[in-house]
């Protein structure tokens, strides 16, 4: 994991990620820089920075969030809370040769989070500044080592007021503790609790067009919905890890979590059948309280043996889930009537809401799983998994109806690498998943629905070459095939088809000089739609707002005439989207470019950076795809200034 010492217990553990137990950290917040902790350019994110092609919403064209594949240092949680920076110091997406030897990998990819340390000496780090627009923001960062290097604890508490491209702004108000208990060598044990709290946010508008056509662009910053329809929510994350070794060849990690997401009263603003000239039709659509809860936990076991320069660890899984929801409920549309798009109507606040019954969504589900890890030293590695699942969701209707689904299938996955030589390697992989396919967006008849799991599987493969000792580039391809949600012609959001997103990305990451870090990456992708619905025209073959195209680079200069300063650059290039259904309309390519720096010096004897940043420099202006003909806002021209200190 960047920026984290790792202290491997011998070869046993060296060829385990369960029992791998990170030494006290050194550094907090001033040190904080996405390019130069990267390892490849498929996605890391540290402190407030994320850089790379894939992020915990979008790898290879899908969520692995949606998709529930979300780890926490390794461990299997079914987020449905946000998991807030005071609880993590960054992310990993796991995902081609990063998944390599990595138990139990997903065909969407993995997001991998880290829990923040604790040190051997006590740090309160302050980040403090303004957030993108203008928005005032403080954070408060702490380790405090209470029995040397066998207890201690991180903790922190942050506010902001956030102000966001659509012109609506909220307060949040996010806290977490993480104590860490090292009871001997070989043991940890991380309980950790967090909550992220959110008022009066108003909600982002969905504009809807008449027919085929994008919406005239509107002028962003200026929130044309109406000021009351604005919600406030709430999640918590709490949870324990535990891993240890046992003897030589054995060693043991588990988690057990508490995951929860709720809204109180929640909105959905549309702009329905607007038109090429920009006249719209405004509706407001109120819910009552919505709530995600889920309890999740792994335990697994691994034992490990050496032969002469062979490695052998085999891997016993044991996961399970239980996730409660409540949605539905909205009360009828308000009509307030036509307008021009992007000018603001204020319209009265009713008294009241009619609301409907809510819908109940249980799921209940278990895992059993056995892997096998070999690793050749100089020679390769090969990973081989098998997994059963069972899989059980009832829906409880408002008209008192139950909705049953189940599932039990054999899950298995197969991937290897070879090393040519000290410099290059190749590999491959097959894997099969049971997968969430996450909620109904807005815009849609069904919206909130918790849509069912689905059955998905991916192959890739490619090589690794390390060009220089400082400097790694990682090509490859990969197939990545489920079922296709979009909205049919009743607006109900639901599978018309079988998506297949086929292609090749490339990593290049490292360091070509002592003061110079690189990250670049590419996707270049034939995402494709299949089934009856695209032969009988319904559908279009090309998924919804999904771009062939992707390529992103970050540099980051330290000026060495300049002692302390460092510059940075992000660069990035989205292809056409498909906007509609049926492929009639597509989004024009855009671009974006992204300036900043860094200047680090001392406060006192406490080290300090002052972080600037200007993103979207060229104020592109670019729609998002939320739905068929369906739009969402994106940002404008921002900057931020954060100064972190390390008491």
């Amino acid at each position: 994991m960047a920026g984290v010492v790792m202290r491997p217990f011998g070869l046993l553990l060296a060829g385990s990620a369960l029992a791998v137990i990170p030494s006290p950290a050194s550094a907090q917040r001033t040190s904080d820089n996405a390019v130069t902790a990267a390892e490849d350019a498929f996605g890391t994110s540290i402190g407030n920075e994320s850089i790379g092609l894939y992020s915990s919403s979008q790898v290879r064209g899908f969520s692995p969030v949606s998709a529930g594949n979300v780890r926490i240092e390794g461990i299997y949680l079914d987020r449905q809370g946000y998991l807030a920076n005071r609880l993590v110091s960054g992310s990993t997406i796991r995902v081609g040769l990063s998944a390599q030897g990595y138990p139990f990998p997903a065909p969407t990819g993995i997001v991998d989070y880290r829990l923040r340390n604790v040190g051997d000496e006590t740090i309160v780090s302050v980040v403090a500044g303004s957030l993108a627009y203008g928005g005032p923001s403080v954070e408060i960062d702490a380790q405090v080592p209470i029995i040397g290097s066998r207890l201690g604890a991180a903790f922190g508490a942050s506010w902001a007021h956030e102000l966001y491209y659509d012109g609506a702004d909220a307060q949040y108000l996010r806290a977490a503790i993480v104590p860490r208990w090292r009871p001997s060598d070989a043991v940890e044990i991380v309980p950790f609790w967090s909550a992220t709290v959110g008022r009066d946010e108003e909600v982002a508008p969905t504009i809807v067009t008449a027919g085929p056509f994008a919406p005239p662009e509107v002028r962003r910053r200026t929130y044309f919905g109406q000021r009351w329809a604005a919600k406030d929510s709430a999640s918590v994350n709490a949870g324990v890890i535990a891993k240890a070794r046992i003897g030589e060849h054995w060693s043991i990690a588990g988690g057990l979590f508490r995951s929860i997401f709720e809204n109180e009263q929640n909105f959905a603003e549309l702009f329905v059948d607007t038109t090429a000239d920009g006249r719209t039709r405004e509706r407001v659509i109120a819910d009552p309280g919505q709530r995600y809860a889920s309890t999740s936990g792994e335990l697994r076991a691994s034992r490990s043996f050496t032969d002469g320069t062979r490695l052998h660890t085999l891997h016993a899984l044991v996961r399970a889930r239980r996730l409660d929801s409540r949605y539905g409920g909205a009360a009828p549309a308000l009509d307030l009537g036509e307008r021009q798009l992007g000018e603001p109507v204020a319209a009265p606040e009713p008294t009241r809401f009619e609301f409907g019954e809510l819908t109940r969504d249980r799921v209940r589900q278990a895992t059993v799983g056995l892997a096998y890890e070999g690793r050749w030293r100089q020679v390769g590695q090969l990973s081989l998994g098998i997994q059963r699942t069972d899989y059980r969701k009832s829906v409880e209707l408002p008209d008192g109806l139950t909705a049953r689904a189940e599932d039990d299938p054999w899950l298995f996955y197969a991937s290897g690498a070879a090393f040519l030589s000290e410099a290059v390697a190749l590999y491959a992989g097959y894997t099969r998943g049971l997968e969430e396919s996450g909620l109904a967006p807005n815009n849609a008849a069904n919206r909130n629905e918790a849509l069912p799991a689905i059955r998905t599987r991916q192959a890739d493969a490619g090589l690794r070459w390390s060009i220089a000792p400082r400097l790694r580039l990682v090509a490859g391809l990969f197939d990545v095939r489920k079922p296709y949600f979009s909205t049919d012609e009743a607006n109900v959001y639901t599978i018309l088809g079988e998506v297949r997103h086929r292609g090749a990305e490339l990593s290049l990451s490292g360091s070509l000089t002592d003061d110079l870090a690189i990250v670049f990456g590419a996707v270049l992708m034939q995402p494709r739609v299949t089934g009856q619905a695209v032969e009988l025209g319904r559908v279009g073959r090309r998924p919804l707002g999904q771009a062939a195209t992707i390529l992103r680079g970050n540099a980051d200069w330290r000026l060495p005439f300049l002692p302390g300063v460092s510059v940075d650059l992000a660069l990035s290039w989205f292809g056409e989207r498909p906007a509609s259904r049926d492929n009639v309309v597509t989004l024009d390519p855009y671009a974006l470019i992204d300036i900043g720096a860094r200047y680090r010096f001392r406060l006192g004897r406490s080290p300090a950076t002052l972080r600037l940043q200007v993103q979207n420099l060229t104020n592109s202006f670019a729609w998002s795809v939320v739905g068929s003909n369906s739009y969402g806002l994106m940002d404008k021209r921002r900057v931020s200034a954060l100064l972190s200190v390390d008491f």
